[in-house]
């Protein structure tokens, strides 16, 4: 038997359990900073200031002039697991404040040097109470104003091995910061002050609308690019703002999401504003929010993480879906055509709605959104061509030419005339709904890859393959919706040569493939038979295109689902199908190019996330100009 095995079962004391807890709740200096304040902020503090210093492993002062603790209760406000903000287990199902666990002050002064001065509105004076390494003095009279000023002195002075795994000075101070900012989002009625050393880094009143707290924060970049949300339904209401999408991050870090007055993580939600976003973003860029939910306390579960990050929704299907679409059927009725900006203009401050209050637009979905007008036109316009059909062009020689020039597709042909060598051409003659197209351009082509032309505010000027891109992108859905995707089928199948787990990777997708009218089956080994294909691809050699799916489904299979993957897909055939940068255009193409813009559901987005289109307004040219 081990020694293990041997040893005696025995309580442990009340300094080594605090420790343990603090282990669990203080992991750092702005874990004791994050604590403090939400206690401020329970407290009805209308102002509270931060004074940080090394970092916070030398002192984080936290004072506030909420209501202050009573004399004869300070030695419980340093006890574990003594609160004032629950009093049974059902409270922990209704939740309305910031802390209830009881463990954060008696965690704090167990492994830090802690005073305590405190006032009520009914004492004559304050109170004082220094907690040494969990040992307690008796409270002492002091002069103090009413409210708390909390001091902790050199954090795990006590407990070298956490020490250890401290930071620099500089990082600590970032993510003290971090939890600064958080709180200041959550309470922009609150006065809040941040002071480093001698230095004051944030000196914030309260503010009325909330776009002045975020722009205090992250400047008029972020402000000015602001989208206003407001959306209830049922007891659930989403507000805030989401940023428009020609602003990103390398990272999710500024996607700030408050449950209640809480800043939260969920991985849900996270992902349903990802999925609203996209084909708005590149890929490796994610999106900035600053989102409020508001939601009976009682439909939340906050007690299943530490630090109170993480929460459990009772309904968190419908709350996804009430967040996606508020958000996605903002964008269908906003404005995201990027904007120049060829001078250094001062930008006008953003003020949206005033917090707490029910101004701004409303978000609700609804048939007479302009969102839903917009998908409406899109489905039942007849549009001039069809860029989803076979482009005006010979197929390749030896991928299904006929004996007389044509190419087969779906058991008929289409005639493929000899001069159409040069560009990959999407407006076939035969295809069409009687709309005879402009025989002089709306816009003038540049470089072979921008269009320019005139609008009622300035100027525009297009990329010809990522506005191409998004309406091949929009037309190929819908049909692949419908099943109606025209695929061209080779006279000959022709093999591919994989590797073996790429050769089984793609042929477990062959219900999939058929769909976007890939038709694929096994030739034995890593060979697989390519039988058809989208028509709209017939420039392209069959072995390289099921290479380019290959990539896709390899790539992306794992953490991708099937939606997902269809998705990007699309994305590669539609890439491939559009114009390039280079290609010629006649008049023709450009205006049927240029209507086609009006009919889609996202013009301003490639559905790679690049932006089709940029807007120079009149008042930047003439200022360029020296005409103002």
């Amino acid at each position: 038997m081990s020694q293990l095995q041997l040893n005696p079962i025995r309580q442990l004391s009340a300094s080594v359990i605090n420790k343990i807890a603090a282990g669990e709740v203080i992991e750092r200096p702005a874990s004791v900073v994050k604590e403090l304040l939400e206690n401020s902020v329970d407290a009805g503090a209308t102002r509270i200031e931060l004074t940080i210093e090394q970092g916070g492993t030398e002192l984080i002062r936290v004072t506030d002039n909420g209501s202050g603790i009573p004399q004869e209760q300070l030695p419980l406000a340093v006890t574990s697991h003594a609160t004032s903000k629950i009093v049974d287990a059902d409270d922990l199902f209704q939740v309305a404040t910031m802390g209830f666990r009881g463990e954060a002050l008696a965690s704090i002064a167990e492994v830090s040097q802690t005073t305590i001065r405190t006032r009520t509105a009914v004492q004559d004076c304050g109170f004082e109470m220094l907690i040494n390494g969990g040992h307690r003095e008796p409270a002492q009279p002091c002069g103090c104003p009413q409210g708390t000023t909390i001091e902790v002195r050199q954090l795990f002075y006590n407990t070298p091995v956490r020490q250890k795994f401290m930071k620099t000075a500089q990082t600590e101070r970032g993510h003290i910061i971090e939890a600064f900012t958080r709180i200041a989002l959550a309470h922009p009625e609150i006065q809040m002050t941040c002071v480093n050393g001698s230095k004051t880094t944030y000196n914030l009143p309260a503010a009325e609308v909330w776009a002045d707290r975020i722009g205090a924060f992250f400047g008029p970049e972020i402000s000015s690019n602001l989208i206003a949300l407001d959306n209830a339904h049922g007891e659930i209401r989403i507000r805030g703002f989401v940023v428009d999408p020609a602003v990103s991050r390398a990272n999710n870090r500024m996607q700030y999401l408050f449950l209640n007055g809480r800043y939260i993580r969920d991985r849900s939600l996270q992902h349903a504003l990802s999925e609203a976003y996209r084909g708005l973003l590149m890929t490796g860029r994610y999106p900035a929010c600053f989102l409020t939910l508001e939601i009976p306390f009682e439909l939340v579960d906050v007690n299943v993480h530490p630090a109170k990050l993480e929460v459990r929704f009772q309904n968190g299907g419908q709350i996804y879906s009430q967040l996606l679409s508020t958000v996605r059927d903002r964008f269908l009725s906003t404005d995201l055509t990027a904007h120049a900006q060829l001078s250094k203009k001062p930008v006008e401050p953003f003020r949206p709605f005033p917090l707490g209050t029910s101004g701004g637009p409303s978000m609700s979905p609804g048939p007479s959104s302009q969102g839903n007008q917009e998908t409406i036109a899109f489905n039942n316009a007849a549009p001039a061509f069809d860029w989803t059909q076979a482009p005006r062009q010979p197929q390749l020689a030896g991928h299904g030419v006929a004996a007389n020039g044509s190419t087969e597709i779906d058991g008929g042909f289409s005639n493929a005339g000899p001069g159409d060598q040069g560009v990959l051409n999407p407006y076939p003659e035969t295809i069409g709904t009687g709309v005879a197209p402009s025989q002089t351009p709306t816009a003038l082509q540049v470089h072979n890859t921008y269009l320019v032309s005139e609008t009622p505010e300035g100027m525009i000027v297009i990329d010809q393959h990522a506005l191409h891109e998004r309406v091949i992108y929009e037309q190929i859905r819908g049909k692949v919706v419908d099943g109606k995707l025209e695929s061209q089928r080779l006279l000959v199948p022709e093999p591919v040569s994989l590797p073996p787990a790429e050769a089984a990777a793609v042929l477990e997708q062959t219900e999939l493939l058929e769909q976007l009218g890939i038709s694929i089956s096994p030739f034995g080994g890593g060979t697989v038979l390519v039988s058809s294909y989208p028509a709209m691809l017939n420039k392209q050699n069959p072995a390289e295109m099921l290479r380019s799916v290959v990539d896709q489904i390899v790539e992306g299979g794992k953490t991708l689902d099937q939606r997902d993957l269809v998705d990007e897909l699309l994305h590669m055939i539609s890439c491939k199908a559009a114009v390039k940068a280079g290609d010629r255009l006649s008049p023709e193409e450009i205006t049927a190019l240029l209507e086609h813009r009006e009919l889609c559901q996202d013009a301003h987005h490639c559905p790679h996330g690049r932006p089709t289109s940029l807007v120079f307004s009149r008042d930047e040219l003439d200022r360029r100009f020296k005409r103002i």
